[in-house]
């Protein structure tokens, strides 16, 4: 027998950074080949970080009115039936109501008249069947059979179950007789009803993420579903990423002399106000002549290229400074061909164990922190005057992934800006215990996640 061939499918640079500069496709016999639609450039750099020589392109995959609509209609019937089985409207929140074009809005339009008549879970297994075969009569399909034929992979690995072009691949190597696994890619995407992917093997962070997938998706079997961990987290257990205190905090402008708070942006939709929460951290560190004790070191979330933040750390220029994820982009700056750079992963990790807490709107750097024992403070009050005024924290909190919480001590609470000095005052008393369960409920067995995804895909 020859070497085993996993065919690697990495649709958006979370996947590469999670699987590619983890240790999980390292020191393996597998011949590993990436399967992608990034451009010369981008696919160049990432061979010669991760040492991985080949690679196929992906044709380009223009999606079909009929599969578009399908797929969209499944989505709209699972968030309804989600939203009904769980007692959470907020589910529906998922559902894009703001179409700007009038095509657009006729076609969504007639979608949700069409979900009227999906009174079951079987209707909705009818239409995934359809769906599969609308994939199958696209040309799209055709030729990605073709290139699956001539590379004869033994696995399809995709770190992303959201892909769509993922779905016709998949769908080409099931009908090849071909192994497939998939990833559950975040804390939040199964209630979002976004399965692109039908899969031999469905990798997932932990017990209760599994117990998830079987209650949204009762087709799949269980013995389909391997709980692995994710392996983003064990980077924080690698001491050589390190840096020395004095070289990290030279290389951002920091004052050895100050702490550290962490000001983690998420992208602009799921928190528009982000620049004015900021603000308002800086305006209260300032009226409390605490700027000669801390400093805010900002991270943006990567795929946020605005400069939506620049006048305020133009304002707080001594108080306020910048730790830009090192990501990668092509000339287009097309947020969907984003991806890190190797020296991000070390970024993050010295911003996480050089800062005190993170301060955030409901984000996953809640773990991360957590990695370290650190607390993160979840700010929980809208602004004044919002820049998107269908946006609110109470609907954010609301989303089922924060249901998982076994009790609200697992964070801070920012209630309002007020507050953020007492908490300031307060940090060291962390309910770490607290964060503990809720880690073990979200995160499993965070740190062998590399071992046990070896261990599936092998």
């Amino acid at each position: 027998m020859g070497k085993k061939r996993i065919l690697l499918l990495f649709p958006d640079g979370v996947g590469i950074r999670n699987y590619l500069y983890s240790d999980v496709f390292k020191n393996t016999d597998a011949e590993l080949i990436l399967y992608h639609s990034f451009d010369q450039k981008t696919i160049g750099d990432i061979k010669n970080t991760t040492g991985i020589e080949k690679d196929v392109v992906i044709p380009k995959y223009s999606e079909s009115a009929k599969e578009k609509f399908l797929r969209e209609l499944i989505c709209l019937c699972r968030l309804k039936q989600n939203a009904v089985q769980l007692g959470n409207p907020t589910i529906l929140t998922n559902w894009n109501t703001n179409h700007k074009k009038l095509s657009k809005k006729v076609f969504y339009k007639v979608i949700e008249l069409a979900s009227l008549f999906t009174k079951n879970y079987d209707t909705i297994l009818k239409l995934e069947q359809m769906h599969q075969k609308a994939m199958q009569s696209n040309p799209f399909y055709e030729k990605v059979t073709r290139q699956i034929q001539e590379i004869k992979p033994d696995v399809v690995f995709c770190s992303h179950q959201r892909a769509i072009q993922a779905g016709p691949i998949f769908a080409a190597a099931s009908n090849l007789g071909i192994e497939t696994a998939t990833v559950v890619f975040s804390w939040d995407n199964l209630p979002k009803a976004r399965m692109a992917v039908k899969a031999d093997k469905y990798l997932v962070w932990s017990d209760y993420m599994k117990n998830e997938l079987s209650f949204y998706y009762p087709e799949i079997k269980t013995e389909a579903i391997d709980v692995t961990g994710t392996p983003q987290f064990e980077f924080y257990k690698n001491q050589s990423l390190i840096l020395n205190k004095e070289v990290f905090f030279s290389q951002y402008d920091l004052d050895c002399n100050k702490k550290i708070i962490c000001f983690s942006g998420d992208d602009t939709k799921t928190s528009p106000d982000d620049p004015k929460y900021l603000n308002d951290i800086a305006e209260e560190i300032t009226k409390a002549n605490l700027e000669n004790d801390y400093q805010i070191l900002l991270r943006r979330c990567p795929v946020d290229l605005s400069d939506r933040f620049d006048p305020v750390i133009q304002k707080y220029p001594k108080l306020i400074k910048v730790a830009n994820p090192l990501w990668k982009f092509n000339s287009e700056k097309d947020w969907t061909t984003v991806y890190p750079s190797l020296e991000d992963v070390s970024l993050l990790v010295n911003t996480v164990y050089h800062s005190e807490f993170v301060v955030n709107v409901g984000s996953t750097m809640a773990f991360d922190f957590f990695m370290f024992d650190k607390p993160c403070v979840f700010i929980n009050y809208d602004q004044q005057n919002q820049t998107d005024t269908n946006w609110s924290v109470k609907t954010i909190y609301e989303f089922q992934h924060f249901k998982s919480m076994p009790d609200k001590q697992a964070v801070f609470w920012l209630n309002n800006k007020n507050e953020i000095v007492d908490i300031i005052n307060s940090y060291r008393n962390f309910n770490l215990d607290s964060m503990k369960k809720w880690s073990q409920i979200i995160l499993g067995d965070a740190m062998n996640a590399v071992a046990k995804i070896k261990q599936t895909i092998n």
